[in-house]
């Protein structure tokens, strides 16, 4: 089969019309260099920040057309956005660090106040994380169960809360199917594969049914799935977060003890500033945010072994560096690392001695470092905690 070229992708994006239905997006100057790879195209399109969500439509139809050029096989297509195009005023306030005492996790005592309620734990867990991001998209659920895995291989006793109720993917990630038992009519036994123990609301509906439920419905269903399951005695509980900072995000960072955060970002600015959000919900109700994740960070051609940074690169590094928290890793764009989670079988169980494998281990070892820091903080008192 002939090798697909730039030149006929780009020929059917001309197609795509651009913003304001003005041109279209390759004579306007918004796609990027396009990658090909074994039947795969990579490239992204640059917008203004603020334009971001009302845009993802030209997104999707550029990636739909050139799916239809005939070899193309699959199409990975971003959003992106330069600097320029994203300043103003809303920029700058989203740029600017947080004012003192308002970092990652760090509350300001207040003499003479009362100490906040305490949150109750989970009998049996050692420590519940929240992996989250501040939008969709990002690969947030494919980092949460190798992170969960890599924890696993890692040497610690390791269980999985999806609490995605509108969008739950641990059983497809996992490769688990059926429902779980019921313990004495009440507790749930969870699921588990690959010695990590699961819930998710997969579990329970079906994959087609839709979920229409409101606010109050969530925040039961993910207390009961979190406080009525038999984890047993786990080092970790890892909590895949849906994306944004709505309901379940909120319910979890209030009524759960949540040792930290793990925040995913790709390195491109519009997910940065999606991934702000979720660094300052954290931040307001004082759950210490253990590092950023930069995923997508790269992209090695399978064919020469060339690195290309397609989406931009080191993004997240600048953001933890900005805002002084840990930055935990860079996992990079491979089909195996996306093949591998669609199949059931993610890279570090699949093929646990792989460079990808090795580098969600890395980030699993930084993970557990920094509660173990954060412990050993927690041991000498904390300060009672004003909200603002």
């Amino acid at each position: 089969m002939t090798e697909v070229s730039k030149e006929q992708v780009l020929e059917r994006l001309r197609t795509v019309r651009g913003p304001d239905m003005d041109g279209n997006i390759v004579d306007l100057g918004l796609v990027s260099d396009v990658f090909i790879s074994d039947g795969k195209a990579y490239f992204s399109i640059t917008v203004p920040a603020e334009r971001a969500r009302e845009l993802d439509p030209m997104r999707a139809a550029a990636e739909r057309v050139v799916k239809e050029i005939p070899g193309i096989t699959a199409a990975m297509v971003a959003l992106t956005a330069d600097k320029r195009a994203a300043a103003g005023p809303a920029a700058a306030r989203a740029q600017a660090p947080p004012p003192p005492g308002h970092g990652h996790g760090h509350a300001h005592a207040a003499p003479g106040q009362p100490q906040p309620r305490a949150k109750s734990g989970i009998p049996g867990v050692g420590a519940i994380i929240a992996v989250a991001s501040g939008k969709g998209g990002v690969g947030k659920s494919t980092t949460s169960v190798n992170l969960a895995l890599a924890l696993k291989a890692n040497g610690l006793r390791v269980g999985i809360l999806d609490a995605d109720i509108y969008g739950p993917s641990m059983p497809r990630l996992l490769k688990i199917s059926g429902r779980p038992q019921q313990i004495d009519g009440r507790i749930i036994k969870p699921m588990e594969n690959y010695g990590v123990k699961v819930m998710s609301m997969g579990f329970l509906v079906d994959e087609e049914v839709a979920m229409i439920w409101r606010g109050p419905m969530i925040q039961s269903a993910l207390m009961q799935m979190l406080r009525e399951v038999a984890w047993g005695e786990l080092d970790i509980l890892v909590v895949d977060m849906p994306p944004g900072t709505g309901d379940a995000q909120l319910t979890m960072a209030q009524q759960v003890p949540l040792a930290g955060a793990v925040i995913v970002s790709t390195p491109q600015d519009l997910a940065l500033i999606d991934a702000r959000k979720g660094l300052n919900m954290f931040s307001k109700v004082e759950v210490p945010v253990l590092g950023i994740v930069e995923n997508m960070s790269y992209f090695i051609a399978p064919d020469t072994g060339n690195r290309y940074d397609i989406f931009g690169h080191g993004g997240a590094r600048r953001e933890a560096e900005r805002i002084g928290v840990p930055f935990l890793g860079e996992v990079p764009l491979t089909m195996d690392i996306r093949e591998t989670s669609d199949a059931g079988t993610p890279v570090v169980v699949s093929n646990p001695d792989g460079a990808a494998a090795k580098i969600y281990r890395d980030i699993a070892t930084r993970v557990w470092q920094e509660l173990e820091t954060l412990k050993g903080k927690g041991e000498r008192g904390a300060p009672a905690i004003v909200f603002e």
